[in-house]
């Protein structure tokens, strides 16, 4: 790209150039009766067709034909439809230069339209400098020049003169931002900065990269690293206040950039640029640290409480052999001392005999001592563990600052009183040290009065921290992951300006009272018709006795779909996942979402680009893919890697794949395209990756961590994050149904038993989402009525209890301003459900969120015990899902499918790899299964869509994943690979 050149080919194509698609093309030259009156007083056939191309360039995009240029051959067939003349008529229009100019005169008089003058330049200069204050992406500054022209009925110059002005516009803005980011940094804060990227004596690195990386294993000696970093940034001064300086869209692409630079390049920057960005890394590093410290803090809780309930269940066990020795024991002294009584002997001298007086007293004594510590929690061995506590402890404390939604907290005043005791090295603790915001279980062991331990009492206020933490009713200044729970909703004057405008977009009534009557009405209705039917023995594949509830388990499909599935999948082409990949591109361009992170420029290379992806999706990783390759050097797709490969362009990209696998109308047999689910996959954790991975005990004693994807019913994988393996899957259900960016509108969504909570039954009904769980347990669930003393015959035994209407009425506008913020993208779901489930003195807010999700979630039972449609649907999504994770476990296999990525970033990037390349082979499989459909049916064979909605996109024996991972030189002709004879091989359906 020359320097000069702001516009890709095909954004400039894309504003300037005539559309290609058919819709656009009819909704923008579909010529009026005035239009074609004014085109036939033109003389010959010619002039008529090079008239109404001009009337329709001036129309759309807004501009001249060039004397030269040549116009998509679907736009001239269009009009030569309309006009009734020979397209060849064409090729002989304006052979006369005044011709031309005399029909665009009298054009721009039709159409009152003008040319760009020297009076426009200033209007453009100031519209591009509005839109550089928050951009730098080429396409976006002089789409916002198009528009206004457009607008004013003003011809679009040539694409050079609008580039010219956005590059100056645009190189205005970030001298602009430099100097708002640098204003007020003294002397020394600038030798500080300029510091970090200077290698120190007795140094191998610069502190710009020492601060980027950091252990990350949650120990004492890495926390303690975290927190030395932090002090260094605390140093520089560089306050939150930058952050509001200059547009928040400029500072995120500042901060990104800092993010993948290193020493060297800040080093080229000019004094400005090099000075700002190191104030925004100096400020993000600080955000990101604070928030690494205490997140490594709650992993580090956590493994207490995980070594705590292992010797737990350790003592259990030793105490049951221990007291199961004694028993046994003592029934024997007691059978001889009952034979000597039968027998008229002395029972006291049958208890010398038997164990002796003297292990008598040992085995009381032991097995009292045994009962005495019997605990059934696991509190007791998390104190065992107070030296490590201590030492978290006096780190935290001494490097944050915590803040409390009360003015006077007692955990505040216990950690600035354990803050004092622990610099003064004071053992003893004063009297009246707070207790009130301990649970009652810590409280019993701490004691009371002087007989306070000092041990449990630390222990238990750290513990507290760590859940009020997780609440968000404790926050730290400086985080961003750990806010004050309000400051993630919308403010007060924003929520209610939006209810007032009628804005908020959720899906109950704005009044409580309109909202409890139609849900009431509906909730009495249906365990009305429900009861009817169970005490008809009517319910459908289910039934309610005494016993409870028993429903029929779903009946497999027909075995006929496994031959036809192994026919159809034996006539796809064989293709190394490369070629596919290119296929994939050449049909969909997806490759383009990737754009360069400062310029919006496009990859210049697609097939760097797809190896780079490539890398991420088989797990193979950057180096060893070079190597495989033989095409791209390591150092070449590094800088791919970081500047086109980030969230949200995989994001984009993705949604590209997404729109055109719902796009083509095979996938109307699996779906209507408007139901979703959702499920983890867990992948062991390796090598570094180690070393931020959890344990879950349900899936073994290793580390790892969840891909969890959200799975349209049209096998369209559109969303994945990466979570925790031990983490709660239900809070991550709302985030791909409302931050996906395909055009999918999901209606229904299905999960496993861990994606269910009252919290996201209540949430997915504020929102507008049915949320239709496959519940393992949900004989022992119970359903939620209005009243308590109704009558509801033979659902008398699944009752539960009482809605709370007047919890869900008392928060009921703190409820919706919830809502409404997730809505509004202030805050992401998953962040509020966390924190709405963290702390076991939850707020009124989350016990309002809990009384709505019990009465959606009566509500699904009743639908779900009388719809065997609405089981079926679940169960079929839900095994969608399960297709897709066998596919992603056979193509993420290198390095033995294990997570060897240091960063919780690069996790995220494998993660998003193998789910852009599933979908595009979803989308591969697909396109070519039609074509084998199509050619079966059309040699006489009948294949029932009823079969063939059970045959899914996912096989991958025909595709190679690894060797050689080689790309064609040309995409393939005809734009599609021969099929295989049906009958040459078998290939099993995945």
């Amino acid at each position: 790209m020359t320097p000069r050149q702001l516009l890709s080919p095909q954004a400039r194509a894309a504003l300037f150039d005539p559309p290609t698609e058919v819709r656009a093309i009819v909704r923008h030259y579909t010529l009026s009766i005035e239009d074609l009156a004014l085109i036939r007083q033109r003389r010959r056939n010619a002039n008529r067709f090079g008239f109404a191309v001009h009337l329709a360039y001036l129309r759309f995009p807004g501009r001249v034909l060039g004397p030269t240029e040549a116009p998509p051959a679907h736009l001239l067939a269009f009009i030569a439809d309309q006009l009734r003349i020979d397209l060849k008529a064409f090729g002989d229009y304006a052979q006369r230069h005044e011709t031309r100019r005399e029909h665009l005169a009298e054009l721009q008089a039709y159409l009152r339209v003008r040319p760009f003058g020297r009076q426009d330049y200033r209007t453009m200069a100031r519209i591009a400098s509005n839109e550089s204050i928050g951009t730098d992406r080429g396409d976006a500054i002089v789409g916002a020049m198009v528009v206004h022209l457009r607008q004013q009925s003003i011809l679009l110059p040539s694409a050079a003169v609008l580039e010219k002005i956005a590059l100056a516009a645009r190189a205005r803005a970030r001298k602009q931002a430099y100097k708002a980011l640098t204003a007020g940094v003294d002397q020394a804060v600038r030798e500080k900065l300029d510091a970090l990227i200077q290698v120190a004596d007795n140094e191998t690195r610069t502190a710009f990269a020492w601060l980027r990386e950091w252990p990350e294993a949650p120990v004492q000696k890495n926390l303690a690293a975290i927190v030395e970093r932090l002090q260094l940034l605390r140093t520089l001064g560089i306050g939150p206040d930058r952050e509001q300086r200059i547009h928040r869209a400029r500072y995120a692409a500042i901060a990104r950039e800092s993010a993948i630079l290193n020493a060297q390049h800040l080093h080229r920057f000019d004094d400005q640029r090099r000075l700002a960005t190191l104030v925004v890394f100096a400020r993000e590093m600080e955000v990101e640290v604070t928030d690494a410290a205490l997140t490594m803090f709650d992993k580090m809780m956590g493994g207490v409480f995980r070594k705590a309930e292992r010797r737990h269940k350790e003592q259990l066990i030793y105490r049951a052999k221990m007291l199961h020795s004694s028993t046994r024991a003592l029934v024997g002294m007691g059978k001889a001392m009952l034979s000597a009584r039968a027998n008229g002997t002395d029972p006291l001298a049958a208890v010398e005999q038997t164990i002796g007086w003297q292990r008598l007293e040992a085995l009381i004594e032991a097995m009292g001592r045994s009962l005495e510590a019997a605990r059934a929690d696991n509190l007791a061995e998390v104190i065992d563990s107070y030296p490590r506590v201590h030492r978290t402890a006096t780190t935290i404390l001494e490097a944050f600052t915590f803040r409390s939604w009360k003015s006077t907290d007692p955990l505040l005043t216990a950690l600035d009183l354990l803050h004092q005791l622990n610099a003064s090295e004071q053992r003893k603790l004063p009297r009246g040290v707070p207790t009130a915001f301990l649970t009652p279980a810590w409280r019993k062991l701490i004691g009371v009065g002087p007989a306070i331990d000092r041990r449990t009492w630390e222990v238990a206020v750290i513990v507290a921290l760590r859940d009020r933490l997780r609440a968000g009713d404790v926050w730290v200044e400086g985080s961003r992951a750990f806010r004050a729970f309000d400051d993630f909703l919308l403010p007060p004057a924003a929520f209610a300006a939006k209810r007032q405008a009628g804005e908020l977009e959720l899906a109950v009534p704005d009044r409580f009272d309109t909202w409890r009557d139609e849900r009431l009405e509906t909730l009495t209705r249906r365990l009305r018709e429900v009861a009817a039917l169970a005490s008809a023995g009517k319910l459908p594949e289910a039934l309610i006795t005494e016993a409870g509830l028993s429903i029929s388990p779903i009946r497999q499909s027909d075995t006929d779909v496994d031959d036809i599935a192994r026919r159809l999948y034996g006539m796809l082409p064989r293709v190394r996942i490369t070629e596919l990949l290119a296929e994939v591109h050449a049909w969909t361009g997806f490759t383009e979402r990737f754009v360069h992170l400062r310029t919006g420029a496009v990859p210049e290379d697609p097939l760097a680009l797809m190896t780079a992806v490539l890398a991420d999706a088989t797990n193979l990783g950057l180096a060893r893919m070079a190597r495989s390759s033989g095409v791209f050097s390591h150092t070449r797709l590094l800088w791919t890697a970081e500047w086109h490969l980030r969230d949200e362009t995989y994001q984009a990209a993705l949604a590209c794949l997404v729109d055109a696998i719902h796009a083509q109308p095979f996938t109307a047999l699996w779906g209507e395209g408007d139901t979703s689910s959702s499920d983890g996959q867990f992948f062991r954790a390796g090598g570094h990756g180690e070393a931020r991975a959890d344990h879950n005990a349900h899936y073994g004693s290793e580390p790892g961590i969840k891909f969890y994807t959200h799975v349209s019913d049209r096998f369209a994988p559109f969303y994945t994050k990466v979570i925790a393996a031990n983490a709660s899957e239900a809070a991550h259900v709302l985030d791909g149904l409302l931050h996906h960016e395909s055009s999918l509108v999901i209606r229904e969504h299905y999960t496993d038993t861990g994606g269910a909570t009252e919290h996201v039954f209540g949430l997915c009904h504020l929102l507008g989402f049915r949320f239709a769980p496959r519940l393992r347990d949900l004989a022992d669930r119970r359903l939620y009525v209005a009243e308590g003393h109704a009558d509801h015959g033979a659902l008398d035994s699944l009752i539960g209890g009482v809605i709370n209407l007047y919890r869900i009425e008392e928060n009921w506008d703190e409820t919706l301003r919830m809502a409404a913020s997730i809505r509004a993208g202030t805050v992401a779901p998953s962040v509020l459900l966390r924190r709405l489930a963290a702390y076991p003195r939850q707020n009124a807010l989350a016990r309002a969120l809990r009384e709505i999700g019990c009465l959606e979630r009566t509500l699904f039972i009743l639908d779900w015990i009388s719809d065997p449609a609405l089981r079926r649907r679940s169960n079929a999504g839900l095994n969608k899902g399960e297709a897709r994770n066998a596919l992603a476990r056979a193509l993420f296999f290198h390095r033995h499918g294990e997570i060897r990525d240091r960063t919780f970033e690069n996790q995220r990037y494998r993660a998003s790899g193998l789910n852009l390349t599933i979908a595009a082979i979803t989308l591969w499989n697909t396109l070519y299964l039609s074509h084998a459909v199509a050619e079966l049916r059309a040699q006489g064979e009948t294949l029932p869509d009823t079969l063939l909605g059970h045959i899914g996109p996912l096989g991958w024996e025909h595709i190679s994943f690894n060797g050689d991972y080689v790309w064609p030189s040309e995409p393939f002709k005809d734009g599609f690979r021969p099929l295989r004879n049906p009958r040459s091989a078998s290939l099993d359906a995945a």
